[in-house]
């Protein structure tokens, strides 16, 4: 494998929508499953689906309320989440770095 910043991109992190949850829960305590789905644009399926491989990779905890007889679902990040999209957005960045010093390259080279 080489050095290049694609390899560190997390599956379970890049994916757009994912990103859009990890990053929107980020500085939040947690968030409620109606407010994500109303941020992103989600459906109920699509959001719940997304959440499963978050937990199911320990990037979010999902619990579970019952309050005034309406349940709620409730979202966190965990710290093994906030880490891997420092890692994400590091990559990314790295990525980003490459680009603009190619294209810079090219615009010298054209002058």
């Amino acid at each position: 494998m080489t050095d290049h910043p694609i390899h560190e991109l997390d599956d379970d992190v890049h994916q757009r929508v994912r990103l859009g949850i990890l990053a929107s829960l980020l500085g939040l305590s947690r968030a409620d499953f109606a407010l994500l789905k109303r941020e992103l644009a989600l459906t109920d399926g699509n959001l719940g689906r997304h959440l499963a491989v978050l937990q199911e990779a320990g990037l979010v905890k999902l619990t579970r309320e019952a309050r005034g007889g309406r349940p709620r679902t409730w979202v966190a990040i965990t710290a093994q989440g906030k880490k891997a999209l420092r890692k994400e957005i590091n990559a990314l960045r790295e990525i980003m770095a490459r680009i603009e010093s190619a294209e810079s390259a090219v615009s010298i080279e054209i002058k």
